[in-house]
């Protein structure tokens, strides 16, 4: 008789055993410059980094906001692409051990179906307003750069100063007093999100005053 218990048994211990064997990776670190209409959502499905992960290497608290020519510095998994094969593999014997092992109704699969139609549409719908959203964050970050200082990190008038030309009183509470990109860049949208909320706001602002 055709044991489907001890069946599944096997697949699953199959899959457990590609999923260990692809586990144990070197890390490689990629550097990469940020580029005009990029997101952290676009670079880590270009890299196979999590979003968290890219932030967390770069001091980035709000992983809505980048702007281009931003340096960012991740960890990548040499064996990826190995797992991913891997996970597949193991995850087509078990629906294939299932399949044998039951009949599932025309029924069900309809309502199966229907439901991984739904929850796509609306995955697809939140991905692409938090896509705009964050497209609006980065062209308004890069409008008030480029108003403020031409994207020159040395740019000085008075007491103001960096990409954002931050007061000195500023920079005492947010930093961006060196030269870095990175450091004046972070100094910059922690001013604007304690200030206005968003880049949206602040050039909204500054468009309407001549400052911001």
């Amino acid at each position: 008789m055709f044991n489907i218990k001890k069946t599944l048994t096997i697949a699953a211990g199959v899959a457990g055993a590609l999923a260990f064997g692809g586990a144990h990776a070197s890390a490689d670190t990629t550097d990469y410059v940020v580029q005009s209409g990029d997101t952290l959502n676009k670079i880590s499905a270009k890299y196979n980094v999590s979003v968290d992960k890219i932030a967390a290497q770069n001091n980035i608290s709000n992983v809505n906001w980048i702007v281009t020519g931003q340096h960012l510095s991740f960890a990548t998994d040499d064996t990826t692409s190995t797992q991913t094969a891997s996970t597949t593999t193991a995850a087509a014997d078990t629906s294939s051990t299932t399949q044998a092992a039951s009949t599932t109704s025309s029924t069900d699969n309809t309502a199966s179906t229907s439901t991984q139609t739904a929850s796509t549409t609306t995955a697809a719908t939140s991905s692409t307003t938090t896509s705009s959203s964050s497209s609006s964050e980065t062209a308004a970050l890069n409008a008030l750069i480029a108003r403020e200082s031409s994207g020159n990190v040395n740019a000085t008038n008075g007491q103001y100063y960096g990409l954002g030309q931050l007061s000195a009183q500023a920079r005492s509470i947010y930093g961006g007093n060196t030269a870095d990109c990175n450091d004046q860049l972070n100094a910059m949208k922690a001013y604007i999100a304690a200030r206005y909320g968003t880049a949206v706001n602040a050039l909204a602002h500054s468009n309407s005053t001549g400052w911001y």
